[in-house]
């Protein structure tokens, strides 16, 4: 009865109340006395007897989805959830305090969480359809979202959405929520302000993104900073940024627009600085002859296990991407723009920790000589509780000059070995 109800008071709204819901900014006030307004004479329309808890319950159903996102409004607005996914109408689950568990949350219907879908999608330029039935955008306060339907996700959408932290903002943020030590800070910090290029690795989940968001807080407000995203995910508060974003085909296929096509562009607009949300393909080539002809200081994320499976994954991308080159070449490249590899896991007690921090210190043999500076230490483990330390192993980064030239004080106390 009240989905009944419900779906008369949404469709009724849609007919005769379009230009209130068409605002930029809608009255929230004005918008329930409307909504319970129209609850009413539909009741009495219908003869649906309701009592005022009921009648409470679906003007707050309806007030959420249209000015948010219906029965997940509340998921979005727990600061304790940090994902959400969402596997059909009828399965809801969420990530908290680094554990996934099912929520009690359920859509009426697969009409519904489709709804929801085309409400995410109407403010960007993506779309999903049978043509192409997934997509990945960011919503206006960063979460990130990725939406599959059919016929790829049998079950009914599947939605997975990354919500931004908004309370994560600074380093010593990341030094609370035990992501790293001070020591780690003070060199990462540094190694932003000096120019080191960077390559920040982990697995989908293991704060990555969230890390590079941290730390390019902490280039020079003069710089001219150009980042280039599949889906715009980074935030940055300096004044001189452009901000790139690749582009899906349309529905003839036409008009796509590479991370690759976008970063062969970006050497044509003297940036000072790029920061490349995600390596790939061949791209991966692009960036290291970048970095080794002095666009220094730039940062990237790909997706890797380890320090040495970047070394692999940066191979496999550049020998698979069709480009006329040997290994001995991209080992070259690698040793010659490369300097730091920042490793980030998601541990089994659900924790966020850079577990490796990790110079390219030259060739030896033809291979990559990688040496870790700082490293993470497991102890113990438990299903709640994961035990360790972070140690320094006593190398000192081959690049320690630069911060010297770079005027940067970096005490080399740091890293004596623990």
């Amino acid at each position: 009865m009240i989905k009944s109800l419900k779906e008369k008071v949404r469709h009724r709204l849609l007919m005769d109340y379009q230009q209130l819901l068409s605002r930029d900014e809608i009255d929230t006030q004005e918008l329930s006395e409307v909504v319970f307004k129209v609850i009413d004479e539909v009741s009495k329309r219908q003869a649906i007897s309701l009592s005022e808890d009921e009648k409470k319950s679906a003007l707050h159903e309806i007030i959420d989805e249209f000015l948010g996102l219906g029965p997940i409004e509340g998921l979005m607005m727990d600061p304790d959830i940090t994902e959400i996914m969402i596997n059909g109408p009828k399965k809801v689950y969420i990530e908290k305090f680094g554990k996934t568990i099912a929520s009690d949350v359920v859509f009426e219907d697969e009409r519904e969480l489709m709804h929801i879908v085309h409400k995410i999608l109407s403010p960007t330029r993506r779309r999903v359809d049978e043509s192409y039935p997934f997509t990945d955008v960011s919503m206006k306060d960063g979460s990130r979202v990725n939406i599959v339907i059919y016929p790829v996700s049998i079950d009914g959408p599947a939605i997975t959405i990354r919500k931004f932290l908004k309370e994560i903002r600074k380093v010593d943020d990341l030094i609370r929520l035990n992501t790293l030590d001070q020591r780690m800070a003070d060199f990462l910090v540094a190694c932003i302000k000096a120019k080191i290029n960077i390559m920040f690795s982990g697995a989908t989940g293991s704060g990555k993104t969230t890390t590079v968001n941290v730390l390019s807080d902490y280039v020079s407000n003069d710089e001219r900073i150009v980042t280039i995203e599949d889906t715009a995910e980074l935030h940055l508060s300096q004044d001189h940024v452009v901000r790139l974003e690749a582009r899906q085909p349309n529905i003839e296929g036409k008009g796509e627009i590479t991370i690759r096509g976008l970063f062969k562009n970006t050497l044509r607009m003297r940036p000072d600085r790029i920061i490349l949300g995600e390596i790939r393909s061949a791209e991966a080539l692009d960036m290291l002859q970048a970095m080794c002809s002095g666009h220094t200081g730039s940062l990237a994320v790909i997706h890797a296990n380890s320090p040495q499976d970047v070394m692999y994954r940066l191979e496999t991308m550049i020998l698979t991407s069709g480009i006329p080159i040997n290994l001995d070449a991209i080992h070259r490249q690698i040793s010659g723009g490369l300097h730091l590899i920042v490793q980030q896991e998601q541990l089994a007690d659900g924790s966020r920790k850079i577990t490796y921090i990790t110079q390219v210190n030259g060739m030896k043999d033809g291979q990559v000589v990688l040496e870790d500076l700082f490293r993470y230490e497991i102890e113990s483990v438990d299903p709640s509780k994961v035990k360790g330390r972070w140690i320094s192993t006593g190398y000192k980064p081959a690049f320690y000059n630069l911060f010297k030239k770079a005027g940067v004080a970096l005490p080399e106390a740091i890293f004596n070995k623990d």
